[in-house]
């Protein structure tokens, strides 16, 4: 008994000689291991856009254009850093003010609180989290600066410069801006707060918004000229090839980043991303080969996109059955609406941003809300929420990005349109954007 007693005293006094003990399991601290993770996540994500999707949109256009697309990609990463700077972080990830999941002011926009980055220091943690915030912040920088840098390739060969840049700092501003922060600024956001969205990493902030954009900016630009009767053939493949692979690559950061750690959510992540980007792949491969008993290169590294698309709002949510079926039905869907929807409709979206990444980001969104089930190897849902209820959830903020996305989108490209003009003139697209807007050629003779 005396033992025993000299054992509770002594517990008792190292707890007071050492506090930091007794909140270890409470207080956040750094943790490097989580931190290594998310700088490397960070690069690959950048690398997504600066060379990946510059190279794959900059193949796949026609050789007049190139370098035109591969400045576009490259603006947009230098203007949105220093929007995402100057108010953009902090209208994003700004306070929620939740209160008992009532829908107000804060579930759709943050605050000012952040301007500037000024409340963000070396010793600054993430709230709750291990990782630096500034790691944090550019980590989703990157995911701001892909978003518009996709919505390039539907107007891709017949926009001017001036009004790439107006568009894409009012859109992220506008647009971008809301609906993360209604997706992912925390209990309070309308999307993953009150709806109880499940969405890792950016079906509707990413996916769906930069397709339902790109589908508005092809219409209201207008067509390029000859299209559809004259032929416009991708120029350099090798290219697109290149760059798509940097896309696969890249999007290992890009989904398992959204764990925020390294740790066996990431390694999921990861695993799903793979097997979701190799069943769409084969999937688009497998009906150009039933439809033309040929299959192409462009047609198998659009379907590995479509099938990477539809698994990022998935990523951390589902399995391997789960991940499969996404990928699978991502590459046929997205297929039959870039060849068969698009011709029938007669819009001109150039690299087909809608029919991947509107098309496959909603058919990723609407089927985590299934795959999520412990029953397909998911994470399970949360309590008193059933399959019925988690769809609908993913049906509502779908709903609300597609109409908010595009009725904004509309209005900014009107806006443009009447201030400094959206397109280039008929004499300038026919002799090529390279030469016309930027005094260059991609292949000097």
């Amino acid at each position: 008994m005396k033992n025993l007693l000299k054992l509770r005293t002594g517990i008792v006094l190292a707890l007071a000689l050492c506090p930091s003990l007794s909140h270890a399991q409470t207080t956040p601290a750094l943790n490097t291991g989580d931190t290594a993770w998310m700088l490397t996540a960070t690069g690959l994500v950048l690398f997504m856009t600066i060379p990946g999707l510059a190279l794959f949109y900059g193949g796949l256009v026609r050789t007049k254009n190139v370098l035109t697309v591969l400045m576009h990609c490259f603006a947009v990463t230098a203007l949105v850093t220093l929007l995402w700077v100057v108010a953009g972080y902090s209208l994003a990830f700004g306070t929620s003010h939740n209160v008992d999941g009532v829908v107000t002011l804060g579930s759709f926009i943050g605050d000012f609180q952040n301007l500037f980055l000024r409340n963000v220091r070396p010793e600054t943690l993430l709230k709750g989290g291990t990782i630096p915030e500034s790691v944090f912040l550019v980590y989703q920088l990157t995911f701001a600066i892909i978003t518009p840098a996709l919505i390039v390739g539907a107007f891709a060969e017949r926009l001017k410069f001036t009004a790439l840049l107006w568009f894409s700092g009012l859109w992220v501003m506008l647009v971008y801006v809301p609906i993360c922060h209604m997706a992912w600024s925390g209990p309070g956001s309308l999307f993953g707060g009150i709806l109880g969205t499940l969405d890792f990493a950016g079906g509707t902030v990413v996916e769906i918004n930069s397709g339902i954009a790109s589908l508005v900016a092809c219409i209201v630009v207008g067509k390029r000229l000859g299209y559809p009767h004259t032929q416009m053939m991708p120029h350099n493949l090798v290219l697109a090839f290149v760059g798509a692979s940097m896309l696969w690559v890249g999007w290992f950061g890009f989904n398992a980043g959204g764990a925020l750690s390294a740790n066996g959510t990431a390694g999921m992540a990861v695993l799903v991303t793979q097997i979701a980007a190799a069943a769409g792949a084969l999937s688009w491969m497998g009906i150009e080969w039933k439809r033309h008993h040929k299959s192409s290169v462009l047609g198998i590294i659009s379907g590995a996109v479509a099938g990477m698309v539809a698994i990022t709002p998935a990523a951390g949510y589902v399995g391997v059955p789960g991940a499969l079926v996404i990928g699978l039905l991502a590459g046929m869907i997205c297929y039959c609406f870039a060849t068969i929807v698009k011709k029938k409709l007669g819009y001109d979206d150039t690299l087909d941003v809608f029919a991947v990444h509107g098309i496959g980001g909603l058919i990723g969104h609407i089927l985590t809300g299934v795959f999520a089930a412990s029953v397909f190897g998911g994470v399970g849902y949360a309590e008193g929420i059933t399959m019925g209820k988690q769809v609908l959830a993913q049906l509502a903020s779908a709903g609300i990005t597609i109409v908010f996305s595009g009725g904004v989108t509309f209005l900014i490209l009107k806006l443009v349109d009447c201030t400094v003009g959206l397109r280039v003139s008929e004499d300038a697209e026919v002799r090529g954007l390279d030469l016309v807007l930027h005094d260059e050629n991609a292949y000097n003779p």
